[in-house]
């Protein structure tokens, strides 16, 4: 079987498994890791569905003064949009909300980066949706970058991987954030 397929059914057995257990959380707990803290141009995403939420940890990067910069789907590849925060400048897209505006090429001040995820395992490799935009994204994105998964979804075993596949510096749930050795 190709790592491909198993991919594919982990993924279902995954989503089957988050809609079954979610229950909402916050994710502050990153805001004190220093990697963050001391971040000034964090990008980050806007959740939906039972992902791990980002309302509140996207509206304190901005409280601090940090710049946001949020993705768009263009094609096989992801647009980053700097935002600030005002809810008319996203628009719905295939359930996903993006930023309306300019994409950013210039991503020399970006020092941290928030990706979703199903799955991470020990060695900081994630389990995605599967449209492989985000490990693209960061195979040329600088800077810390950390997953969100609910508790359950920080796991000891090891993940399917692809070459492509991209490895995170830490992992956070809602109680604590786990740096991988690297």
């Amino acid at each position: 079987m190709s790592q491909n397929t198993v991919k594919k059914e982990l993924r279902t057995r995954l989503r089957r498994e988050r809609s079954q257990k979610f229950s909402p959380a916050n994710f502050n707990v990153i805001l004190k890791s220093p990697e963050i803290a001391n971040a000034t141009t964090i990008a980050s995403y806007v959740s939906y569905g039972d992902e791990p939420s980002t309302d509140e940890i996207n509206q304190a990067f901005l409280k601090a003064g940090k710049k946001l910069l949020l993705p768009r789907v263009n094609g096989l590849t992801l647009d980053w949009v700097y935002w600030d925060g005002d809810l008319k400048k996203l628009k719905v897209s295939k359930n996903l909300e993006e930023p309306i505006g300019p994409a950013t090429v210039d991503f020399s001040e970006l020092t941290a980066v928030v990706v979703p995820a199903l799955h991470i395992d020990k060695d900081g490799y994630r389990l995605g949706q599967g449209g492989g935009f985000y490990d693209r994204a960061l195979a040329y994105l600088p800077g810390w970058k950390i997953g969100l998964v609910h508790t359950e979804e920080l796991t000891a075993m090891t993940l399917p991987r692809e070459s492509h596949d991209m490895p995170l510096d830490a992992a956070a749930t809602p109680s604590m954030v786990v740096r991988f050795k690297r």
